[in-house]
């Protein structure tokens, strides 16, 4: 037996306290105070202190449970056969010891390739189904793997749960398993919704759809929109079980059951790392979270050989992405102000690697935002980066708030031009009352006008524009225009050559379109699809500039708010100088001919989803706009037709569902061409 030295006796029994805390956090309370990366950099140290001292591990510890107990709010349920958790894998080291922990076992040689089935690990809740006779008798969360609660009532709110199994042939006794979620539209419709009644929103999908199952009145789960995917069976009592993992999948899936599309059945290592990258590469644009890859032997007799290990079975891996939340410091906030004077607190953050980057700057969003967090500069926060999502502070861990920690205080003065920063009632934003006077928003006024989607001047950064200002060279967009090569080259790091291309970019962007035209301006809340609807119902600018309040409010996704600002723009003569200045400097386009025959695609509704190849997805909208349709994000009964490229996801069910129109890419192509 091995001599355990007493500092690693004491951290062994923090890190055990500490886990079992997190456990408690995250399995009963349904509120975890640590990110799943941080959970699983701990466990790992745990389990690799328990492997070089066995003789420390006992019952108590957190390797040898997989959660918490079941709350006693739910009646509880035990599982006949034991709900498992999965090993992780976080390296292509780790899937080869793996592949090869496998092949010794069953003594196949290491040049063989064994079949896998891989499937996308969705982040949400695992749920056991049992169906007796082809019907629903039983729900159940996981709990503590042997024992959870009996969700019935909730599960049988969820629409993508059949109530019965399709068709005449079935198991007698049947126990699926799957994992409810949230996907991420619905998940941020609620939050909107939450935010606009005064109540909490969710910090994240996972959470959202925990807390939805938990409720005691199932009416209040069946206003939430959860889904259920199912990934595997329990137990089983019939006639002709398939053969292999794959086969059970399309058996649940010719059952009635809903089945990841991205599912599939490859051989060997490489193939497995294949998967893995493409998952990784599609993952931001899927509509529901996943935080890996599942993997698992196909044969079920080889699972059954392999059996399992303490907790885990010995036949399946979770190859985890890289951790999309992470814990670190907050070290200051300061105050940005936008282009419409809207002033953001921005969180300084001690450096953290999340999401594949370094994170070093997060948003605080408004002062609302801030005081529900109940943040403090000099917390422990809980930082999530999610595709180019902007890291956004989720959480203060307050039980490690220090001794000395500031609140926030949001500024009664512009930080760049120390005008007043009013909050209009009914609005979480708070705004510079500065206008052009600002510098800020004189800057950020530029940048919009020369960003890509609006009037797209190459080579005309972020930094050149905070340059020109500060240097007195241009004071509105309609300065660019009278720039000039001698004063440009006189610039920190600015060549001849630069200057020249700079300028000829200038020169180009003076060949436009009303849509782009109005986008540029940065009029507040009309952004590319408004200012398409704007330009397709007036045809020209003069129109759209004498346009009334109650004339915008005709216009199809104009509500009030949106029209007033658009007057409010246009009424303001500082504006409409700089507009007739740019026009006289020679920007120009053509007016839309508004004629039945030119736009033959208004009043419909166009939805894109999945990879388009040939064309990017901004061509195909600016097109799909240009005769006159509206391109949606979502779909519904609405929707005239989809067109959906490789890696289309729940869009493209839910056409097929409601029968509406599907093209491909190049069938689109060929579409408009024709028009």
């Amino acid at each position: 037996m091995l001599n355990i030295p007493e500092e690693v006796h004491q951290h062994y029994q923090r890190l055990k306290s500490e886990l079992n805390q997190h456990n408690h956090a995250y399995y009963v309370l349904d509120d975890p105070s640590i990110p799943d990366s941080h959970y699983d950099r701990l466990m790992a140290e745990l389990q690799a202190i328990e492997q070089q001292y066995s003789q420390l591990r006992n019952s108590d510890s957190p390797t040898q449970r997989i959660g918490g107990m079941a709350l006693d709010s739910f009646s509880q349920v035990r599982h006949e056969v034991p709900m498992l958790s999965l090993d992780n894998a976080f390296s292509d080291a780790e899937m080869m010891d793996f592949d090869r922990r496998i092949k010794d076992r069953i003594n196949l040689d290491s040049s063989q390739n064994l079949t896998y089935a891989c499937e996308p690990k969705l982040d949400g809740v695992a749920v056991s189904l049992i169906y007796q006779k082809g019907l629903l008798i039983r729900g159940a969360t996981r709990g503590d793997g042997s024992i959870g609660e009996d969700i019935t009532a909730n599960v049988r709110t969820i629409k993508s749960i059949p109530l019965s199994l399709h068709g005449d042939i079935f198991p007698e006794l049947l126990e699926v398993r799957g994992e409810i979620y949230m996907p991420r539209d619905g998940f941020n419709h609620f939050n909107k919704k939450a935010l606009e009644s005064g109540d909490k929103p969710f910090v994240n999908p996972r959470n959202a759809a925990a807390g939805s199952l938990r409720q005691l009145d199932s009416k209040i789960t069946a206003t939430r929109p959860l889904e259920m995917c199912a990934y595997s069976v329990g137990q089983y009592q019939g006639d002709q079980k398939p053969d292999s993992h794959f086969a059970v999948l399309n058996m649940l899936g010719t059952l009635g059951f809903k089945i990841n599309q991205h599912i599939k059945q490859v051989e060997g290592l490489e193939a497995l790392e294949d998967y893995y990258q493409q998952l990784a590469q599609l993952r931001d644009k899927l509509d529901y979270d996943i935080d890996g890859i599942v993997y698992k032997v196909n044969d079920l007799k080889l699972q059954q050989r392999l059996g399992f290990v303490a907790k885990a079975p010995r036949w399946a891996i979770a190859r985890k992405f890289p951790a999309q939340e992470a814990m670190t410091r907050l070290l200051d906030v300061e105050f940005q102000v936008g282009r419409t004077g809207a002033v953001t607190p921005v969180a300084r953050l001690e450096p953290v690697f999340v999401g594949g980057v370094t994170v070093g700057n997060a948003t605080l969003h408004n002062a609302d935002e801030i005081n529900r967090l109940g943040v403090c500069v000099g917390d422990t926060v809980i930082v999530r980066r999610a595709g180019d999502v902007i890291p956004q502070i989720v959480k203060a861990v307050v039980e490690k708030r220090p001794e000395g920690a500031q609140p926030i205080l949001f500024p009664e003065r512009c930080p760049v031009c120390q005008s007043s920063v009013k909050r209009v009632e009914g609005e979480a934003v708070a705004r510079c009352t500065g206008g052009l006077f600002c510098g800020a928003q004189t800057k950020e006024a530029i940048k919009h006008y020369a960003s890509r989607k609006a009037m797209d001047i190459d080579g005309l950064g972020d930094k050149l524009v905070d340059a020109l200002v500060d240097n007195e060279l241009i004071y509105s967009v309609a300065d660019l225009y009278e720039l000039k090569l001698e004063k440009l080259i006189n610039l920190e790091r600015m060549a001849q050559k630069s200057a020249e291309n700079l300028l000829n970019s200038i020169e180009a962007s003076k060949q436009t379109t009303l849509p782009k035209f109005l986008f540029s301006l940065g009029i507040r809340e009309v952004g590319e699809a408004t200012a398409q609807t704007l330009a397709n119902n007036f045809g020209t600018l003069d129109k759209v500039i004498e346009a009334s309040v109650e004339q915008l409010l005709e216009v199809e996704d104009v509500g009030p708010v949106v029209a007033r600002h658009i007057v409010d723009f246009f009424r303001n003569p500082d504006n409409l100088s700089i507009v007739e200045a740019i026009i006289n400097s020679g920007v120009q386009w053509k007016d839309i001919d508004q004629t039945a025959q030119s736009l033959p695609l208004k009043g419909q509704t166009w939805v894109l989803t999945g990879t388009l190849e040939t064309m990017s997805r901004a061509e195909a909208k600016d097109r799909l706009q240009q005769f006159g349709a509206k391109v949606s994000g979502s779909v519904s009964a609405k929707t005239h037709a989809v067109v959906a490229g490789p890696g289309a996801g729940s869009k493209l069910n839910k056409a097929q569902s409601l029968d509406i129109q599907i093209l491909t890419e190049e069938s689109l192509i060929a579409f408009l061409d024709n028009l």
